[in-house]
């Protein structure tokens, strides 16, 4: 059964840590980093991660989007950060951005856009804890997913069978059974958990379950 990692893009954000409470059966939370220029939107930084830890008992997936994400590994990392995913599109060399990761302590992820090949992690993967396959352009919440992306959880899954593979974008109760019957093992949702009267069961359903 695929995981589900509330997207924390989605919560309100005038009460983060009452948001945590509400998705506290969730075993993941997945949070964005937006730079303003690898995505054309801005979220948070190093010090909300670091205020939001003490509040919440689930592993941090920090996702970062961000152009030059190297300077940044160990202040989200000292901030909670328990993975760190960057982007195999950033400017930074992907093996020493995966070397830093390593060495904070977090486990290392990539992540990639919805036209990018899935060959440009090959390279990498042997090394990676986890791969995030974008079926949304990244930087807005509440898009709709693009269902030829998932086609690379299969080719990833037979190349590389340790890996987690996420997928993040446009996931709700209609198309979260094509993320599962695709091989995802974590599915990326926000408006779809946040959104909900009732986190827990949205959760419990977008796993397949019943609510």
């Amino acid at each position: 059964m695929a995981y589900i990692a509330p997207s924390l893009l989605a919560a309100d954000f005038s009460a983060l840590g009452k948001e945590l409470e509400r998705v506290r059966e969730a075993e993941i939370l997945h949070i964005d980093i937006m730079d303003g220029c690898f995505v054309p939107n801005l979220s948070m930084g190093p010090q909300v991660v670091q205020a939001l830890r003490p509040k919440g008992g689930q592993v941090f997936d920090v996702h970062l989007m961000l152009v030059h994400p190297l300077p940044y590994i160990d202040s989200f990392r000292k901030a909670g950060a328990d993975w760190i995913t960057f982007h195999i599109e950033s400017q930074d060399d992907p093996g020493k951005v995966i070397d830093a990761i390593v060495e904070s302590g977090a486990k290392p992820g990539l992540a990639l856009r919805p036209g990018t090949p899935i060959e440009e992690l090959y390279p990498y993967g042997e090394r990676l804890h986890s791969v995030t396959v974008m079926t949304v352009e990244p930087g807005f919440g509440g898009q709709k997913l693009m269902p030829e992306p998932l086609k690379k959880i299969r080719e990833l899954k037979q190349r590389f069978p340790h890996i987690l593979v996420e997928v993040d974008g446009g996931v709700t109760l209609e198309t979260a059974p094509q993320c599962r019957e695709a091989g995802a093992d974590v599915l990326v949702a926000g408006t779809a958990v946040f959104g909900a009267e009732r986190p827990g069961e949205a959760m419990v359903l977008l796993q397949g379950g019943q609510g």
